[in-house]
């Protein structure tokens, strides 16, 4: 039963009107070669500092900068703000599902009906 209201929930999710803007602003990162090119020096450089950090080094400020610089681009392009837009709207709505869902669990422990 669990399983069934599971993926009842991914189904109307998936046909919520902040999930399809997110899926139509992510196709339009795929159609954007610019924002592409940006995702993937930000990616690159984001494995790089990791790394780094990861031996106890610091990125020096030219790869720093290039990466500060890139992300604003990125942020600031009709391709990257659509896409953060959405992101943080599905974001807000799962935030909102899991604090129902929580909810709805703490009921589910106090009560002494059992529903299946």
């Amino acid at each position: 039963m669990i399983d069934d209201k599971a993926l009842e929930l991914g189904r109307l999710i998936g046909q919520a009107p902040e999930y399809q803007a997110l899926r139509r602003a992510e196709q339009a990162l795929r159609d954007d070669g610019e924002a592409q090119r940006r995702l993937e020096t930000i990616s690159r450089l984001t494995r790089e500092f990791d790394q780094m950090m990861g031996q106890g080094q610091s990125p020096d400020e030219a790869k720093a900068h290039e990466y500060e610089t890139t992300l604003h681009e990125f942020e600031l392009s009709p391709a990257g703000q659509g896409y953060l837009v959405a992101r943080a709207n599905v974001d807000k709505l799962m935030t909102k599902v899991n604090q129902m869902i929580a909810d709805g669990m703490e009921r589910g422990a106090v009560s002494g009906i059992i529903s299946l």
